[in-house]
């Protein structure tokens, strides 16, 4: 068994939201190369299939999966949501690799070809509703990952966390009423999309939010994470650990607020990581969502990769 692997796909390199769009296939590139370095030499890269419909169809609606797939442009640019998502002639192929990536590493995790996978893909899902495209996101990666496991390799409960710095207002809509998906969310408050709200708790406390003030360091996101989260997550005794990896809350990204470090990243990482060791066997999947600085998104991903990777 392979400790620790990487899933991605060229595909996501196809996806061209705009010349001025913050989610340029140059973040993907940047995480690649710095995972690329001698730390992680030996590491197994695989290439990520593409994703089905039927796994697609786990989480949205019939309806929306057909309109997005008719709607894929042969040239040109295709917005979704008034300019923020952005569909182009590669988009069809990158979401579905990041559908394929995520349920692969399910696969894999439980079957017990790696202990933990890290889905190196793009665009980023979490925001993407069951019937709606938005905050650059056009399917749920995440959320897919999370019913197929359940789906698929019966896993009785799982928990996805998302430590970007924007609530994944699409992942709680998904699971806010099923309560064998926890859903944990550490997000800025008040940001985009606006959602999030600490008295969003799901049908059975299977929801946790916790807010953030513009400016947040290390020593307060730490305490509010021993404090509310990862007391919560144990609480619930997930069976498979699904990490939303964003790393738009670094101090250096241009469009967040908050002021966490790559230590920040790797503290919480090998927390989520004990977790899973408890209660899950080890087994985490986690899913690059944002990060707009190249350099805070590269040396982010190399401490998140870094926890991943230790024993």
């Amino acid at each position: 068994m392979n400790t620790f692997q990487i899933y991605t796909s060229d595909y996501c390199l196809e996806h061209h939201p705009g010349p001025s769009h913050p989610d340029s296939p140059e973040r993907l590139t940047s995480v690649r190369k710095a995972l690329r370095s001698p730390e992680f030499k030996g590491v197994p890269w695989k290439d990520a299939p593409l994703g089905t419909t039927e796994q697609v169809l786990l989480v949205h609606t019939p309806e929306y999966v057909d309109r997005i797939g008719r709607m894929r442009p042969k040239k040109g640019y295709v917005p979704l949501d008034g300019g923020d998502t952005v569909m182009s002639p590669g988009t069809w192929n990158a979401i579905m690799a990041c559908v394929g990536a995520a349920c692969a590493g399910v696969d894999d995790v439980v079957k017990g070809e790696a202990k933990r996978v890290y889905c190196v893909t793009r665009p980023c899902g979490h925001h993407a509703e069951p019937e709606r495209a938005m905050g650059f996101s056009i399917f749920n990666h995440a959320a897919v990952a999370a019913a197929y496991a359940i789906d698929t390799h019966k896993i009785p409960k799982v928990a996805i966390v998302d430590i970007d710095v924007h609530h994944g207002n699409g992942t709680q809509d998904m699971f806010y009423y099923k309560p064998n998906v926890f859903y944990g969310s550490c997000h800025q408050s008040p940001f985009y999309p606006g959602t999030g709200a600490k008295y969003e708790t799901g049908i059975d406390n299977n929801v946790v939010n916790v807010l953030l003030s513009r400016g947040c360091n290390s020593p307060t996101f730490r305490e509010r994470m021993e404090t509310e989260m990862l007391p919560a997550l144990r609480r619930f005794k997930p069976e498979l650990m699904i990490i939303s990896a964003g790393f738009d809350a670094h101090q250096k990204d241009p469009l967040g607020g908050l002021s966490l470090t790559d230590d920040d990243f790797y503290w919480i990482t090998k927390e989520l990581v004990k977790i899973a060791d408890e209660f899950g066997q080890g087994r985490v999947v986690s899913i690059l969502e944002g990060g707009y600085s190249m350099s805070g998104l590269a040396t982010g991903s190399i401490a998140h990769a870094r926890a991943l990777m230790e024993e």
